[in-house]
């Protein structure tokens, strides 16, 4: 189960990671830019590693404070998801 976990992960963090250098090459070109709304969905989805990952590379994102509230949130429920999910194991 743990592949396909840590798989699901990967595939997802690599998506988000090349959504997000889309995105920073349509603000740059001034093209349509992906919404925030799909960006936090692919966070939510698995992807957030990638997305962390882009605003350092790209520096993308990363002065948008509700952006990166909403962003952490997200980080925060897949951390502590993962947390009660191991705890519950050793229980």
């Amino acid at each position: 189960m743990w592949m396909y976990v840590a798989g699901a992960y990967a595939l997802m963090s690599l998506i988000t990671f090349f959504v997000y250098g889309f995105d920073k090459r349509r603000a740059r070109l001034g093209g349509s830019r992906v919404p925030e709304r799909t960006l936090h969905v692919l966070e939510l989805l698995g992807g957030w590693p990638g997305a962390l990952g882009a605003m350092r590379v790209f520096r993308h994102k990363t002065q948008k404070r509700s952006f990166r509230l909403v962003f952490f949130a997200i980080v925060t429920l897949h951390v502590l998801g993962w947390g009660a999910y191991v705890w519950q194991l050793f229980e």
